[in-house]
């Protein structure tokens, strides 16, 4: 159990938060109001302190990652011209559509024969010709020839996108692919829950209400999974406490949640940019803050918040390590969905790479699985022999 919060009062500038201080302290629930005080303050600082107290609380000073790899088989979206906020997606005869054959997903896999690899993410566009059958091929050749391998695979709208294809129910779908090798989903798809900016950034794509349906059928046949929010587009903060509401509801209801990951939105390269006048004018590290503070504070019944240094820079998600962040995305080898709406970040980092991000925030790295089980912690002087070598393997 975490132990009890503490802090100084005195450090919350704004005294409009005390209120909501005094409840943290005292481990009372905060409701929709205190979140969206949270979220209106300016006292970024005030919101920070609390958000760090409670994950020290929960978490000490150690910080997890997971060696991942992302594998995404497919740009090819019915979704393509409806899906204002996505530079990713393609239609099938458009330059630059791209699926990838079982070969060619096993090719881009070879990376996790190092050994050192524990997790493929698996996630793309809305194929009609990618339905149940690709996907237990491929989760098949991926657990014969990397059996060691976590497979954390295909978002709620993709399940949903499959299972009307086949005809099929979001359990059935579930349920063949858990039986072909699926461990856990993935949290993306989420956007933000409101349908009011829904029908602004993707009309057409599964609404909030079925994507908390599509996880709550994964609970409940004991399939994991991550969630999350998409931000700083044309949401209001009272979208996000709602949206905040729904996936504690739902946590509170099956626990079946392993982590809240906030993604920031990137407005290059898409319609939504454009409409928006807001080409080159990314999210700012005061909102990337503030989003990772409320989500610790807000989500009481989830033990893991983490941070997409791909969404936010490694400099951003390293300060947030102040902020309410336990975990950050691991090794990633090469992402390509963000970078094509204009993400400046690398496509991967090294074991090496991540270890001085996590130290350099005054944190203990841990090589996490991806059921948040510990299994190495790099409590080690930074040049010792064993972290260059796995480093190494991992580039």
């Amino acid at each position: 159990m975490p132990q009890p919060v503490s802090f100084d009062l005195a450090r919350i500038e704004d005294r409009a938060l005390h209120p909501v201080a005094e409840k943290v302290l005292a481990g009372v629930r905060l409701d929709g109001a205190d979140a969206l005080a949270l979220y209106r303050s300016p006292d970024l600082l005030g919101v920070g302190t609390m958000a760090d107290a409670v994950n020290r609380a929960r978490h000490g000073d150690r910080v997890t990652f997971a060696a991942n790899q992302h594998i995404n088989p497919t740009n090819i979206c019915i979704l393509r011209n409806t899906c204002h906020f996505c530079g990713y997606a393609r239609t099938p005869r458009e330059e630059g559509a791209y699926r990838y054959s079982i070969e060619q997903v096993l090719a881009e896999a070879a990376h996790a024969a190092d050994g050192l690899t524990r997790e493929f993410h698996i996630v793309g566009g809305l194929d009609v010709k990618t339905g149940l059958a690709y996907y237990q091929e491929m989760f098949r050749a991926l657990k014969a020839n990397f059996p060691h391998v976590h497979i954390k695979a295909l978002t709620a709208v993709e399940i949903a996108h499959i299972a009307r294809m086949e005809k099929l129910s979001w359990a059935e779908v579930l349920s063949a692919l858990r039986e072909a090798g699926l461990d856990t989903l993935p949290g993306g798809g989420a956007e933000t829950f409101s349908s009011a900016v829904r029908d602004q950034i993707a009309e057409r794509k599964l609404g909030g209400a079925d994507y908390i349906g599509v996880h709550r059928a994964a609970h409940a046949l004991g399939i994991r999974s991550n969630c999350t929010m998409l931000y700083g587009h044309v949401e209001t903060m009272e979208d996000r406490v709602e949206h905040l509401q729904m996936l504690r509801d739902l946590q509170d209801e099956t626990a079946g949640f392993l982590a809240y990951i906030p993604l920031a939105y990137h407005p290059d390269g898409n319609r939504l940019g454009e409409q928006l006048g807001r080409q080159g004018v990314a999210s700012t590290g005061f909102d990337d803050l503030k989003m990772v503070a409320v989500g610790r504070l807000f989500l009481d019944n989830f033990a893991h918040v983490k941070s997409h240094w791909i969404m936010v820079t490694p400099a951003v998600t390293q300060v947030s390590l102040h902020f309410g962040v336990n975990d950050i995305e691991g090794t990633v080898v090469r992402e390509k969905i963000y970078h094509a709406v204009g993400a400046h970040t690398p496509q991967g980092l090294t074991l090496e790479e991540l270890l001085r991000l996590i130290r350099g925030a005054g944190k203990v790295p841990a090589e996490r699985d991806s059921f948040y089980n510990v299994l190495r912690t790099f409590d080690d002087a930074p040049d010792a022999p064993d972290a260059p070598v796995a480093a190494a393997a991992v580039a």
